[in-house]
């Protein structure tokens, strides 16, 4: 008996074994409209071109103007990163997104997610499983944060990380390899080690090497939580006080057409003018 039970469970282990690794990564599907360009970076120096930057106009969830630019970058005039965290799933779960900020008052965003196909939702347990690639996406914050604060109707909250002006180049650069490394070559997004908060640390420690582990890089509705106790959160305020004047939503539904949104939505939130 115990050996026939053995027997099936061996079979049934070797069964999983070979569907897993018959899953294999493809750039060749219907995407979803909002993930059917990959970023492509071009840097000479300072100097970075990405084409394929979202720039979706959101009306709703399903209407929407589809915008893919071109944009130009010069790292020099970098100036701040910002930690944006987006809950949409009760407390314990956001979406975490990283924006860079230049002299110019521009920024952009970048935000590894699933890529869709046309009709698809995400599920935790299947992201365990190989079922979606991954993508990085560059955006404008009119797009990819209004969207989440105005159309989803998503808790947003936005923090100024305290990043040395010679490492945002660093941190910048490795988001572009990351998605150079996808374009070349199609990746699965993965639940527990390869999703929206892990590639924050892991590019995080490029800059800070012994950062450590935690639970909250999977509970990522306590990042910022994490991201203050490692000091990496501006000075001087307690994460109460961070979490209070960080919450965008109101903002970014007063915003009005012609307004500058990344401008509105940092208003009054410490570290940023």
């Amino acid at each position: 008996m115990i050996r026939h039970f053995l027997l099936v469970v061996l079979i049934a282990l070797g069964a999983f074994a070979a569907w897993w690794l018959l899953q294999k990564p493809s750039h060749d599907r219907p995407w979803a409209d909002d993930v059917a360009e990959l970023l492509h970076p071009e840097v000479q120096g300072d100097a970075v071109v990405l084409h394929n930057v979202r720039n979706f106009v959101w009306r709703t969830e399903t209407d929407y103007t589809v915008r893919w630019d071109t944009r130009r970058y010069d790292l020099s005039t970098l100036q701040s990163a910002d930690l944006v965290l987006s809950y949409w799933m009760g407390p314990a779960i956001a979406h975490t997104l990283v924006s860079f900020g230049f002299a110019d008052g521009s920024y952009l965003t970048f935000s590894l997610e699933i890529r869709k196909e046309k009709g698809e939702e995400f599920s935790a347990w299947k992201g365990f499983f190989r079922q979606y690639e991954a993508i990085l996406v560059a955006a404008d914050e009119a797009d990819i944060v209004r969207t989440r604060s105005n159309a989803r109707g998503e808790d947003v909250y936005i923090y100024r990380l305290d990043i040395p002006p010679e490492q945002l180049k660093t941190l910048f650069l490795a988001y572009v390899e990351r998605a150079t490394e996808l374009e070349k070559a199609p990746a699965f997004y993965n639940t527990l080690t390869s999703n929206c908060t892990t590639v924050v640390y892991e590019i995080a420690k490029q800059i800070v090497p012994d950062l450590p582990l935690d639970y909250r890089l999977l509970a990522s509705g306590y990042f910022d939580e994490y991201a203050h106790e490692q000091g990496g959160l501006v000075k001087g305020f307690s994460l109460d006080e961070l979490k209070q004047k960080g919450y965008i939503v109101p903002r970014a539904k007063a915003a009005q057409s012609g307004e500058n949104f990344s401008e509105v939505i940092r208003r009054g939130v410490p570290g940023m003018h």
